[in-house]
């Protein structure tokens, strides 16, 4: 930790029982994607992962060599070639036991604006696939005597962002998908969980949304007072992912410094 305590990129824990387990990710390319994608492949995880650009995505499994990381181009709205990017995997590398539903596009939109097929399109982007691959690894983790399916959510729905009603639906609808999803799967050793990523500080958020008053608000509106970046919420997935988080399902684990507390106490 520094001074100020903002985590190290550079220091990891260990968790030997990802060591050799498939993992899947969505939305891998780039973002807290890559940097999850990154961390397993230091566990000694064998980890695959779909995006819909190819050149940052290939780059990453180009840097991780000779890293076991497997690329495939894959559009999550697509579900038959979701479907088919999955079983791919299993057939290459056996059952997928951790499912890290990531992909995600936090596009601002005005209330005034959106129309039914806009309000579809954002649904399939942000929620719809993480039900339609959970269905997809759930058989495979139950004949590998259990597994782990980690949801990304957000605290934007939490906190009632404006702005975004089409994406904080979606992420609301994760919580509830994330618990019965446990409730269904439990019997089968499987546990499902959501990370739920406060502001965190991407290329993207930066380029997109990101200006000096927005980082001044959210350090104000925080408990700790740094900026979390992708490599806070890696951490966590990892966490989730490992059997030192055997007892825990049906969860939400906020990740986001305290900025969802200032919703809770208005």
């Amino acid at each position: 930790m520094t001074a100020l305590g903002t985590p190290v990129r550079g220091s990891m824990a260990g968790y030997p029982s990802l060591a050799g387990r498939t993992i899947f990710i969505s939305g891998g390319g780039s973002g807290i994607g890559a940097c999850i994608v990154e961390r397993f492949a230091q566990q000694g995880s064998r980890v695959a992962f779909c995006d819909v650009a190819d050149e940052p995505a290939q780059a990453l499994v180009a840097r991780l060599a000779p890293a076991s990381v497997r690329y495939g181009h894959c559009d999550v709205r697509d579900i038959a070639a979701l479907r088919a990017t999955l079983s791919g995997i299993e057939t290459e590398w056996g059952p997928i036991t951790v499912l890290v539903n990531n992909a995600a596009r936090d596009d601002r939109h005005a209330l005034e604006s959106v129309t039914p097929e806009y309000w579809d399109d954002r649904l399939a982007v942000n929620l719809r696939h993480h039900f339609f691959a959970a269905q997809a690894v759930a058989p495979g983790m139950a004949r590998a005597g259990g597994g782990s399916i980690i949801n990304l959510g957000s605290v934007s729905w939490m906190r009632a962002t404006p702005g975004m009603v089409a994406y904080t639906t979606a992420k609301a609808a994760i919580h509830g998908l994330t618990r019965t999803l446990a409730r269904e799967l439990g019997p089968q050793n499987i546990r499902v969980n959501c990370l739920v990523p406060g502001a965190i500080d991407t290329p993207r958020q930066r380029a997109l949304w990101i200006s000096p008053e927005m980082e001044r608000e959210f350090l104000a509106q925080q408990c700790l007072k740094f900026r979390l970046n992708e490599d806070d919420v890696a951490r966590g997935v990892l966490f989730l992912a490992s059997d030192e988080a055997r007892g825990m399902t049906g969860h939400n684990l906020i990740i986001d410094a305290g900025l969802a507390l200032t919703a809770a106490e208005s």
